[in-house]
């Protein structure tokens, strides 16, 4: 790929990127290893993942990559590079030996302090958190130290997952590196455990699998329950997608998007009460365990018929987290809890993974069982209705909305069927389906968007495979030789 082939290139003549004192950052012997793992966009499913939905993804052309060499030294030394001219370098250096204390490995919120904003190391907590994941998770006990280089291409908060391609690029060339074996699937889900654990972000699991398990031009199709592959669908040769930047920026560890995603786990023990189901409260504060034989513990499993019929009258529209602590105890989600002096918007984000999950399912049948363009509107249209949801909930945006709405006014005259806010909500970017020769259309869009707003938007188009199935390369520091796997 040619992105590969220029990360390959800038390492050839790495000293003319970095500040004099960085010149021997890669010493003059010992191999490379090299990782690539793109960004995703979220055509359809978005923050119903959390709730056990189907998603349909498809992994971007841009991508994060990694260059990792093993060092002798206990040490982790990491150096991203600026992906645009008014970005600086960014640099960060700790020892391995401060992952434990007094002989033991450090808990995960002891950990998560040490990457945390206000230190500016919030960054790092990606890459240099996934060996204490491996610590932990897998029992692995690090005797050396890494120096590792880091580029990436997938724009940051714009919803578009530069994290978890962060995350899973980072994994890979570790895993490559001290030889352990892990499959894409299961360095997915330590990367969402470095995210929600050290990166402190409450993200589900499908961005890091599409990073790590997606597959050129066609849409990972991922069952959140809690990440059952279901192999890719195929995305005709009549459609494209595109992604248009909203220019509101994105954060899955805003305040919106974690109280949406509270609020669901709050409908989903409403519901289980309401059900009859046995619940218990757990060690941890604020949180419960259900038995619960009816849907196996995720909200999308309630059927729109179910929750119409029984549930939705039941549920408040709002429930301030007081009020709910105090009937209710806690709820079953892992890394969120309810704060007590917030409201919460309790049916719609309940509603909003029930209905998703079915317009995903209805989504990717029309194109598992494709009959041609006639029925690209019908997926235009599951697209609205999703976008709809996520501002019921509170996690549209002026932007974003914007950008759907002209996408809706231009139409299937113009060769754009659908669009919908992606990933987490709360601006980023707008996922757009249109005929595969529309890109003219587009254009007019983006134009458009401009001059309404003064914003000139970046579009995202391309795609690309998963970490998974580029696998890495082996680069000889004496002789440059490059061999894959």
């Amino acid at each position: 790929m040619a992105d590969t082939i220029a990360f390959i290139r800038l390492l050839e003549h790495l000293p003319e990127y970095l500040p004099g004192e960085l010149n021997d950052f890669f010493g003059a012997r010992g191999e490379l290893f090299v990782s690539r793992a793109p960004g995703r966009l979220d055509l359809m499913g978005g923050i119903a993942d959390y709730s056990g939905s189907l998603v349909l993804q498809l992994s971007i052309a841009s991508a994060t990559h990694v260059a990792l060499q093993p060092q002798e030294h206990e040490t982790l030394r990491l150096v991203s590079l600026p992906s645009g001219r008014d970005e600086p370098l960014r640099l960060f250096e700790m020892a391995l030996a401060d992952f434990s204390a007094s002989g033991a490995l450090l808990d995960y919120p002891t950990t998560a302090v040490l990457f945390s904003h206000e230190r500016g190391n919030s960054w790092a907590a990606n890459v240099a958190g996934a060996f204490h994941v491996l610590m932990r998770e897998r029992g692995i006990a690090f005797k050396q130290g890494a120096h590792i280089l880091i580029s990436s291409q997938v724009p940051e908060g714009k919803g578009v997952s530069s994290s978890a391609s962060l995350e899973v690029a980072a994994m890979q060339a570790i895993k490559a590196a001290y030889g352990i074996d892990l499959s894409p699937r299961e360095i997915a889900f330590l990367c969402q455990k470095v995210e929600n654990q050290i990166a402190c972000a409450p993200c589900g699991v499908m961005d890091q699998m599409t990073s790590a398990c997606g597959e050129t031009d066609r849409l990972l199709a991922l069952l959140c329950q809690p990440g059952e592959l279901k192999g890719t669908v195929k995305l005709p040769g009549e459609l494209k997608v595109w992604g248009i930047d909203s220019g509101i920026r994105h954060s899955v560890g805003g305040a919106d998007y974690g109280t949406v995603r509270t609020a669901a786990f709050m409908g989903y023990r409403m519901i289980a009460d309401m059900a009859g189901l046995s619940c218990h409260e757990t060690e941890s504060a604020g949180h419960v365990c259900i038995d619960d034989p009816n849907w196996h513990g995720y909200l999308a499993n309630v059927t729109p018929q179910e929750f119409k019929q029984s549930y939705a009258a039941q549920l408040p529209e709002q429930m301030p987290g007081a009020e709910f602590l105090e009937r209710y105890k806690g709820i079953t989600d892992g890394v969120t809890s309810v704060n007590p002096m917030r409201s919460y918007p309790v049916r719609q984000a309940t509603q909003h993974p029930v209905y998703e999950h079915d317009r995903v399912k209805k989504f990717a049948k029309v194109l598992e069982n494709w009959e041609g363009i006639g029925r690209a509107e019908e997926l235009g249209e599951l697209m609205y209705g999703s976008h709809q949801s996520y501002s019921a909930c509170g996690l549209g945006s002026p932007g974003t909305d914007e950008l759907v709405k002209l996408v809706h006014e231009a139409g299937a005259a113009a060769g754009l069927y659908g669009a919908k806010i992606t990933g987490g909500g709360s601006g980023g970017t707008v996922a757009v389906l249109g005929r595969s020769d529309a890109g003219e259309s587009i254009e007019a869009v983006t134009k458009e968007y401009a001059r309404r707003t003064g914003f000139e938007p970046l579009v995202i188009s391309g795609s690309s495979p998963g970490a998974g199935v580029f696998g890495h390369l082996e680069l000889a520091r004496e002789n440059r030789q490059e061999t894959g796997q």
